[in-house]
């Protein structure tokens, strides 16, 4: 029975898997906040509280090692997904009441520890559980339903949310669909529980004598941090997205605000079409185009383009929020834009953290500077939403435009092999 539980189809798992590591992910840090201004809660308090969501991402380098030495990667995943359930089940039981704000928050920080916790384990078992070749194969596809997780949480979801906040209000149409995702995530446990093969290298790690999860992680981190300009790199990893930080904690609740207030007054169906799917498609098609690029002549050569990319867009932005246009259209082209723009430029910095990481100790490195990274979504949030409050919409999208200068500056003196990232000559794939 055992060898037949090994031999289970990757396709069997793996799309399952990372759509039950990405829904929990975009509900976290994105849906939220689409649920918070619907809830009339004030932009400067959800920028805030929400940003501090990302704090379990910042420190998964340090839990990483405490996952690898107490029990099973396998274990992990089905425990995370049952704790993942039960956190959906408690932000819905939560927003019908009154000190909903308070109660929410405390669900979705549970969340985040346990959505973090979960990759983890996931991207772990990804490793253990296929071949090499398998490995290789599957890498598009785990990234395919990736981000099918991302257009279910920012899409579809947010489409159903403002379909029944229409038959039965704002509170009970987000209370029935967090019941919802709570009842597909119970469901990935279930599926998974049967499904997820049981390699024999999935072992809880054992430490050597004298050795412990706090000393390992320490000693991997002073040979970060003694990388050659790091303080320089430290800087790249916090300011590339200093301007997008900010516009992302803002740009949901400037589509959903009233017109009178200078938002664009779009219902929650209308903000599921436009951010959650013509927006991801064209972060994807975005995404794909600057992998490809970068393969054909090395990040060096398309970096400035890149960190162009990601910042100059920000600017319909202000556009919209200047002329606020009624045309569903217009509104949905712009917002293509700036993430066509952010998913093509967001290549250079994932490509970054993985020249950063190179050397005998890359996988932990890697996982280090996904912190910085988390880091620096986090920082700027804290304050982006108060900012937006004292100058108005078309302000702050303006003061977001010029908050990119810190890092096109330090991207100047950034470290960077001129052929990194390029294909080979000789390479056969």
């Amino acid at each position: 029975m055992k060898k037949l539980t090994n031999q289970i189809n990757p396709w069997a798992w793996v799309p399952s898997l990372y759509l039950a590591e990405g829904l929990p992910y975009v509900m976290v840090n994105v849906v939220s906040l689409i649920m918070y201004k619907r809830l009339n809660v004030p932009n400067a308090e959800i920028a805030f509280y929400t940003s501090f969501l990302y704090f379990p991402w910042v420190i998964k380098p340090i839990w990483s090692p405490v996952v690898d030495t107490l029990k099973t990667k396998r274990y992990w995943i089905l425990i995370m997904q049952l704790i993942l359930g039960a956190a959906f089940a408690g932000v819905a039981f939560s927003i019908p009441t009154d000190n909903f704000f308070r109660y929410t928050l405390a669900f979705f920080w549970l969340m985040a520890f346990s959505s973090a916790t979960h990759d983890i384990a996931a991207d772990g078992f990804y490793m253990l559980g296929l071949s090499e070749h398998q490995q290789a194969y599957f890498v598009g596809i785990r990234s395919t339903f990736y981000r099918l997780a991302m257009i279910t949480g920012q899409g579809f979801l947010v489409i159903m949310a403002g379909k029944l906040e229409n038959h039965f209000g704002v509170v009970n149409g987000w209370t029935i669909t967090f019941f919802v995702i709570t009842a597909l995530m119970f469901l990935f446990y279930i599926y998974h529980n049967f499904v997820l093969p049981r390699p024999k290298s999935d072992i809880k790690k054992e430490l050597k004598p004298g050795e412990n999860v706090l000393t390992e992680f320490g000693r991997t981190f002073l040979l970060f941090i003694k990388k050659d300009k790091i303080l320089i790199i430290i800087g790249f990893l916090l300011l590339y997205r200093f301007g997008e930080a900010q516009l992302v904690k803002l740009a949901s609740p400037f589509l959903l605000d009233k017109r009178d207030v200078g938002g664009l007054g779009l219902s929650t169906e209308e903000v599921g079409i436009v951010y959650g799917t013509v927006g991801l498609i064209a972060l994807t098609i975005g995404g794909i185009l600057g992998g490809f690029l970068v393969s054909k002549h090395g990040l060096k050569y398309w970096l400035w383009w890149m960190i162009i990319a990601i910042n100059l867009p920000n600017g319909v932005y202000i556009y919209l929020s200047v002329f606020q246009p009624e045309n569903f259209y217009i509104i949905n082209a712009a917002v293509a834009i700036e993430q066509f723009g952010y998913g093509f430029g967001f290549t250079a910095y994932m490509m970054y953290m993985i020249y950063i990481s190179e050397g005998p100790y890359k996988t932990a490195h890697f996982a280090i500077a996904t912190g910085f990274m988390a880091l620096g979504m986090m920082l700027p949030g804290l304050f982006s939403g108060w900012l937006q409050e004292q100058l108005g919409y078309p302000k702050f999208f303006t003061w977001v435009l010029f908050s990119a200068i810190p890092g096109f500056i330090i991207t100047i003196f950034i470290p960077l092999r001129g052929d990194f990232g390029k294909k080979k000559e000789n390479a056969t794939t």
